[in-house]
């Protein structure tokens, strides 16, 4: 075994786990190919550089983000505790001048005598982690030559070049007073049934869906909205790869008023239980988790801007108060399907000596990137010591997504920290932000 462990990339993930790793006095070699070569999205040739926004989503522990941020400050993060000494004013939210953060996490890098440098462009992985232990931390832009071979090392129909996802949904803010269980052509409905009643013999029947019924009206006011939106501006070597494989819904219902009607929006097979008759269109949202508990929005892969997707769809019968878990999405994303791939470590189940962290494992977004990049290092180190695996309890914000992630899913796509993971409370909680506190104060006992 080298005396060393290896970490491929010094994007956030990549700095948490070089400098974890560190910390334990195991000495770190960091390849980072900048400056020498750069993605399309980064220009600065500092690590752990910020491309899109500032922030680091909210501080609060009502916030799925923010309770992942505080167990993170509870177990020495380095990248949020330079996040927490270079925030600029955001409201309830973490937010950093982005130059002076990348500055200082270089500098902490660079000036840690356990951690070597290297800046070249990594293609042998395998050479690597023959004799050693190799963390994967590339980002959603990894290299071609780096990609191909990560691709022939965990099968290249498990490896994803762009991401084009549909909203999730947390189930207990939708409306059952107006959406239904069921599955098309599979309706019964009893005489003098409720909706409530037939929603509950429809849920243990394990129904697969939940539908949102539309009439006339709300259907042409929400494809209305839909084709005047705003969408997120592309880079251009992101627009070939996407809209060739997939359409966005905004697009489709361009194309006439009745297309998403007689696409993911058709009515067929279904009579509203209120009515007893057919809607004139029907959205349907596909259970999302082994504990039904999160739902996505099926047929809405979608470019609209986050909070175009918060008002637009809020406007669908039955999601007024909707929660969304995670936004609709499509642009470069190379990642790998992690629930067939990797173990609650971030571990590559075919071949130990190597670990996936950051965006390409499948978990989406900064704190989430850092998280992985902790637990990956905390078991390369162990692994290197000959000790027992570090599986975090997934009643932990950092567990459930480590669980989230290692999970078989046949519709595996990258997730945010979102409550919905989290197993319930034994306690039943009405109000959501005290349910919230609760699960938090859960967590971080737990990480104490």
């Amino acid at each position: 075994m080298k005396n060393y462990i290896t970490v491929i990339g010094g994007g956030l993930a990549g700095c948490e786990a070089a400098y974890q790793i560190a910390k334990k006095g195991i000495r770190v070699r960091l390849y980072e190919m900048k400056p020498l070569k750069f993605t399309p999205a980064h220009h600065n040739p500092n690590l752990a550089e910020i491309v899109c926004s500032n922030s680091f989503k909210s501080n609060l522990l009502t916030n799925a983000c923010g309770l992942l941020k505080e167990e993170l400050r509870k177990l020495d993060s380095l990248l949020i505790c330079t996040a927490d000494s270079t925030s600029v004013p955001a409201g309830q939210a973490l937010a950093v001048d982005r130059e002076i953060f990348a500055r200082k996490i270089t500098d902490k890098i660079k000036n840690n005598d356990n951690i070597e440098i290297i800046n070249e462009e990594v293609t042998d992985i395998r050479q690597m982690a023959n004799d050693g232990i190799v963390i994967i931390a590339t980002g959603p832009l990894t290299s071609e030559k780096l990609a191909n071979q990560i691709g022939e090392i965990t099968g290249n129909q498990e490896l994803y070049f762009y991401d084009a996802a549909a909203p999730i949904i947390q189930k207990d803010s939708i409306d059952f007073s107006i959406a239904f269980y069921g599955d098309r052509y599979e309706q019964e409905k009893k005489k003098d049934e409720t909706i409530e009643e037939w929603n509950e013999r429809r849920k243990n029947q394990n129904a697969s869906y939940i539908n949102l019924p539309m009439n006339q009206e709300e259907y042409e006011e929400f494809w209305k909205e839909l084709i005047e939106a705003e969408v997120v501006t592309l880079h251009e070597f992101e627009k070939k790869e996407i809209f060739e494989g997939c359409m966005p819904i905004e697009i489709m219902a361009k194309r006439g008023i009745d297309t998403l009607r007689f696409g993911p929006l058709k009515p067929v097979g279904f009579d509203d239980p209120k009515t007893a008759k057919r809607p004139y269109a029907l959205v349907q949202l596909r259970q999302d988790d082994s504990q039904a508990s999160i739902y996505n929005m099926v047929g809405f892969q979608t470019n609209l801007k986050f909070g175009e997707q918060k008002r637009i769809f809020s406007k669908i019968p039955g999601l007024k108060n909707a929660e969304f878990v995670k936004y609709g999405v499509m642009h470069r994303n190379t990642y790998i399907n992690g629930g067939k791939l990797l173990d609650a470590t971030y571990n590559l189940k075919s071949n130990h000596n190597i670990y996936f962290a950051g965006q390409i494992s499948g978990v989406e977004g900064y704190v989430e990137s850092i998280s992985s990049g902790m637990i990956a290092a905390l078991n390369a180190v162990n692994q290197y010591q000959n000790a027992n695996k570090i599986i975090f309890p997934n009643n932990t914000m950092i567990g459930a997504l480590a669980k989230y992630i290692s999970t078989p899913n046949e519709k595996f796509q990258p997730m945010n920290a979102n409550f919905g993971i989290l197993p319930p409370l034994e306690e039943k909680i009405r109000d959501k932000k005290q349910r919230y506190l609760k699960l938090a104060e859960r967590s971080l006992n737990i990480i104490k």
